[in-house]
């Protein structure tokens, strides 16, 4: 696995990374001792790019990282986020703080959580709308110079948004949701990102697994899974979506691969500095997904499948409502 350069701030990180969030929450059942089999195999692949946040759990991925990590520190990038608030005793209440105190605050909480002396990327996990966000990235850049930071990112913003900060402090990375589904950050993020040098990581890159091809009803969810509130994963939506992913699994066959794996190489193709993060529980899915990195895709292959899944096909919005009001768009 080749590590390559995450934005200008000397930052390396494996192309293909991993999404840790539903080893703690929002799909189903979890078990903390099989997802630290599955952290440890990640490393033993070179899957060493993990992505956490503080409210996954909340605080239990966090900690969870933690165990994973012990006397293995230095053979991982590790990312984590905040700026998402939720009360533990009720975690479907949410707000947004981005005020320079509570930057400071988030950070030394993190730090503790998941043990470590440095993260070595700290994303704002979405934008606070009462707080400029110069102000925000402002009190970034000093956690970096404290030393408790190697480079920081932001998740889920305009390009717009994006050029302001990185005019107050240099942005390593931009995560947000793209995949064949979810192609919003070719309007503007993408090209961006490559023109400032800003590394641009992709979370979701599976279509929340819809891209797998694994799925192929609504009841294949758990009671306590998320996508079940999920636009794209209802009524007509599902129906429509999946015959999408039917024509993916078709050409995957032919080129003797997975639809996963199809989905992830199409994602690295789209550019250098683009790094997918895929999440899983299960070492057999971790495995899988790495097997993307084997399969390369002509301009001919590239072209079909904007034929089979163009900009826009996904049936649906990719969050619901309250929570699509929430992105910097």
């Amino acid at each position: 696995m080749k590590k390559i350069a995450l934005g200008s701030e000397g930052i390396m990180a494996s192309q293909l990374g991993l999404g840790c969030m539903g080893m703690s929450e929002f799909y189903g059942a979890t078990n903390d001792a099989e997802s630290i089999e599955v952290l440890h195999r990640a490393i033993e692949l070179g899957i060493s790019f993990w992505d956490t946040a503080d409210i996954y759990g909340p605080f239990k991925n966090e900690e969870l990282l933690h165990k994973a990590l012990v006397g293995k520190r230095d053979l991982v990038t590790l990312a984590t986020k905040f700026g998402i608030l939720r009360d533990p005793k009720d975690p479907s209440v949410r707000g947004f703080s981005g005020k320079p105190a509570y930057v400071q605050s988030a950070c030394e909480a993190s730090l503790k959580r998941l043990g470590v002396e440095v993260i070595d990327l700290y994303y704002l996990h979405r934008v606070d709308p009462d707080t400029p966000i110069e102000e925000t990235v402002g009190a970034m850049g000093e956690l970096v110079k404290q030393g408790k930071v190697r480079g920081i990112g932001l998740s889920e913003v305009s390009a717009e948004t994006l050029k302001k900060a990185h005019a107050i402090f240099p942005i390593s990375a931009v995560q947000s949701e793209y995949s064949l589904w979810t192609r919003d950050p070719e309007d503007a993020v993408l090209e961006t990102c490559k023109s400032l040098g800003i590394g641009f990581v992709a979370y979701s890159p599976l279509g929340r697994g819809f891209l797998t091809g694994q799925l192929k009803k609504f009841d294949d969810f758990a009671p306590d899974d998320f996508r079940r509130f999920n636009p794209r994963f209802q009524g007509e939506n599902f129906a429509k979506n999946l015959e999408l992913v039917v024509k993916i699994e078709e050409m995957a066959a032919n080129k003797n691969c997975t639809a996963s794996q199809l989905a992830l190489a199409w994602v690295m193709a789209q550019g250098d500095n683009i790094f997918p993060i895929p999440g899983t529980k299960r070492i057999q899915y971790l495995e899988e997904n790495f097997g993307a990195l084997r399969v390369s895709l002509s301009t001919e292959e590239l072209k079909k499948i904007d034929e089979i899944f163009p900009k826009n096909a996904a049936s649906g919005t990719r969050y619901a409502s309250n929570m699509m009001g929430r992105l910097n768009a």
